[in-house]
């Protein structure tokens, strides 16, 4: 597991800044932008969006080597690759436990926003759990935790500040979405502010929307 030791000084600079707006807002700037256009149901829409938070998530990375930093300074092979996938399991397990006791506790059952993914081919809904895994770590994990506490706010506003917005960002699914999208967020920032494991994040990340939203579509 990398320390901070192992990194590069940290150097405040213009690009950190920008960073940190992108990891903050950048996906929700790009769903506006694409509903400024098209339907959100529509297919052209569906495509642009996923195509923009992608660009989003390579924006963060070139920022990083702007910065002079690895991309191990977010969480980026930071251990193993099968203590990664390890971790990835074990936040995965807790994750679907906890959100099975909210989503009886609530009846929440997707929404608007889970009949348009059910109305999806399973290669788009394929692809965009495999984006929200990767990219939403990337935005809301591993760059902005990281550049917040180096900026020196303590560790819990670090995870507090980007967990309020990735939770808020779930509004299209309503109140229980929002509920259910900030304790899991809550629990992958515990588990990234304990192991500092990006690729483990995006693992449990996939995993968990990958049993809700594409195994029923295999066996129905």
């Amino acid at each position: 597991m990398a320390t901070s030791a192992d990194n590069p000084p940290f150097k405040r600079s213009a690009a950190t800044w920008f960073g940190l707006f992108l990891s903050l807002f950048g996906m929700l700037l790009v769903r506006r932008l694409v509903l400024s256009f098209w339907s959100a149901t529509s297919m052209p829409a569906v495509l642009a969006r996923e195509a923009g938070m992608w660009l989003v998530a390579a924006a963060i990375l070139f920022i990083v080597r702007c910065e002079g930093l690895p991309l191990r300074s977010i969480g980026l092979g930071a251990a193993r690759w099968w203590r990664s996938i390890w971790w990835g399991l074990v936040t995965a397990v807790i994750c679907l436990l906890v959100a099975g006791v909210l989503v009886t506790l609530t009846g929440y059952n997707g929404g608007e926003n889970g009949k348009t993914l059910d109305r999806l081919p399973l290669w788009l809904l394929s692809l965009i759990v495999t984006r929200a895994g990767v990219v939403e770590e990337i935005c809301y994990r591993g760059y902005a935790m990281e550049r917040l506490q180096a900026l020196g706010l303590p560790g819990w506003l670090a995870a507090a500040v980007p967990l309020v917005i990735f939770g808020v960002g779930h509004w299209t699914g309503g109140w229980a979405n929002i509920l259910i999208a900030l304790v899991l967020g809550g629990i992958l920032a515990l588990f990234y502010l304990w192991r500092r494991d990006l690729v483990s994040n995006m693992v449990g990340h996939f995993l968990v929307d990958f049993v809700a939203n594409i195994l029923p579509k295999l066996f129905s």
